[in-house]
């Protein structure tokens, strides 16, 4: 069963236009689906053309002023009932990578967008998962109540960091977990799960052409982790198929 409502940011392409094309063609697909983009795409656009549940937005992740329209936007659709999952998927990667190429700048850009912004976004969003979460007869934790998944990377792990390199992207994922883990603590009470999550090593810009897993193969796995996570899962940073990695 999917969640009622979800809302997926970086949705032009990737793992987030696979996210959007994989919930949408579930038996049973949400309601709503939001996605954003920055440059529309063809085909996140004839995506929407053929599915009223998808609602499109465009968004610059690292334009925090614009934040308060955009939750009244998902509002003003949802209502009471609120949003159900939030996923934290628009990210970069410097193409500076080495110790002798990496600029402050990229280090800055890395960490604005792949860990300052999710945090942001997803205070923004907090009453409307608070309205999912106390409006669902689930006493317990899942992505059908209340969620935030904040998509994270296995480079973040310092316990796995053995070849070095990615300074700023490893750096900005280690401090999205930290992010997470510290507002877990926070919203212990509100019924709301949080975690964080690698989608592995994906075919995609970011990933290149010769990773391991394609965006299909990566999103139906995630996909089917998100459904069974609980209580258990709360604040724990998982593997795309539900194995944990190390902090």
């Amino acid at each position: 069963m999917s969640p009622k409502s979800i809302f997926i940011t970086g949705c032009n392409r990737g793992i987030g236009l696979e996210l959007v094309k994989q919930y949408l063609g579930q038996k049973n697909p949400p309601n709503h689906v939001f996605a954003t983009y920055r440059t529309m795409s063809d085909e996140l656009k004839k995506l929407a053309d053929d599915n009223s549940a998808l609602k499109l937005i465009k968004m610059d992740i690292s334009n925090y002023s614009s934040y308060p329209d955009i939750v009244k936007q998902v509002e003003a659709v949802v209502g009471k009932d609120g949003i159900n999952l939030l996923i934290n998927n628009a990210g970069f990667m410097p193409k500076n990578k080495d110790l002798a190429t990496t600029t402050p700048e990229d280090m800055k850009e890395a960490y604005e967008i792949n860990c300052i912004a999710p945090f942001f976004f997803t205070k923004a969003m907090l009453p409307l998962l608070e309205s999912a979460a106390k409006g669902s007869s689930d006493s317990g934790m899942s992505v059908e109540r209340a969620a935030v998944v904040q998509m994270s990377s296995s480079v973040g792990s310092i316990a796995e960091n053995s070849w070095g390199t990615l300074h700023a992207y490893r750096c900005s994922k280690t401090g999205l977990n930290q992010a997470m883990k510290t507002m877990s603590i926070d919203l212990k009470d509100t019924g709301i799960l949080i975690m964080s999550i690698h989608p592995g090593w994906v075919q995609t810009d970011m990933g290149g052409a010769n990773a391991a897993l394609t965006t299909a193969e990566s999103c139906a796995m995630m996909i089917d982790t998100l459904s069974k996570l609980s209580s258990k899962d709360y604040a724990s940073f998982l593997n795309y198929d539900g194995k944990k990695i190390d902090w």
